[in-house]
């Protein structure tokens, strides 16, 4: 239970919408930021406008999983306003030991909260959120390719770029579904465990030569991974999804020079699935605060 403890959001999507149901289940009280259009209402919750005074008075405060822009804006979906502002005087309010959930932390909140002692939870770095969420990334992501192709998944060429979390789920989930997939990795494990999958591995080293037929892509590399070269030897009917972080690692300028379907699809959980992706950031927040004291 999370009696006694208090929650402010700050903007977000549906997403949060999760999560303020599951800690405000879980007797937790919350403040809402940005949210004057929010479609539910919840027990003790409030509506509130932005000042310090409200984060002077929190144990958590959850920000979306996009967290917040470097000039402090954080979009939300439940305001007229679309967005709000947060300053380096809102984080200087907070009491030592708050907790602040983000999915990502881009460089000015993570130096706003090393400067104040407050504990900087990067959500979309947690196994157990990650993990899970490379679900409805994958189920995202292919449900994508299958809109803007002509052509079954089933007996599809398919390369996915990268083995990490989502690689694996993207790998194992095509497969399952029997298109004939290549997974291309770096490491020697990773190729080793592709091989003992089942599936075709490849060295992103001989990438030039791997994507001559290939019919779908999946990129989840944040780096320049499709280069202008690695695209011109691809068939310009082949459909490339691409879910790295912006500005992903695709050159989406020349895909569409040649005539190519190329596009970038991040936060796909919070777009194809948000209550189950709410569910998964909630159920770790949720654990993270039970497991700690209430901030004194």
């Amino acid at each position: 239970m999370l009696t006694g403890r208090k929650l402010a959001f700050v903007g977000g999507d549906a997403r949060q919408i999760e999560v303020i149901a599951q800690t405000t289940e879980l007797d937790a009280s919350a403040t809402l930021i940005g949210f004057e259009e929010l479609p539910r209402r919840f027990t003790d919750t409030a509506l509130v406008t932005l000042s310090t005074e409200v984060f002077a008075d929190v144990d958590a405060v959850v920000l979306p999983v996009a967290g917040m822009d470097d000039d402090g804006r954080v979009e939300t979906r439940f305001s007229g306003e679309g967005h709000v502002v947060l300053t380096e005087d809102h984080f200087a309010a907070m009491k030592p030991e708050t907790f602040v959930f983000t999915g990502i932390a881009r460089p000015r909140l993570a130096d706003w909260c090393r400067k104040y002692p407050v504990n900087l939870v990067k959500l979309m770095e947690l196994d157990e959120v990650a993990i899970l969420n490379s679900i409805p990334t994958a189920e995202g992501a292919i449900a994508l390719a299958m809109q803007h192709t002509d052509i079954t998944v089933h007996g599809a060429r398919a390369l996915v770029l990268g083995f990490g979390r989502c690689g694996k789920t993207l790998a194992r989930t095509l497969d399952a579904l029997g298109a004939k997939v290549t997974v291309a990795a770096r490491r020697p494990a990773d190729l080793a465990r592709v091989r003992e999958m089942g599936l075709q591995p490849v060295h992103m080293g001989a990438l030039l030569e791997a994507v001559a037929d290939v019919e779908m892509v999946f990129n989840t590399i944040p780096d320049m991974i499709l280069s202008a070269a690695v695209l011109s030897q691809m068939a310009k009917d082949c459909v490339i999804i691409d879910i790295a972080s912006k500005p992903g690692g695709t050159d989406f300028r020349y895909a569409e020079r040649r005539g190519m379907t190329a596009m970038l699809a991040p936060s796909l959980p919070g777009l194809v699935a948000p209550k189950t992706a709410g569910r998964i950031i909630a159920d770790s927040v949720c654990r993270i605060l039970a497991e700690s004291r209430p901030v004194s």
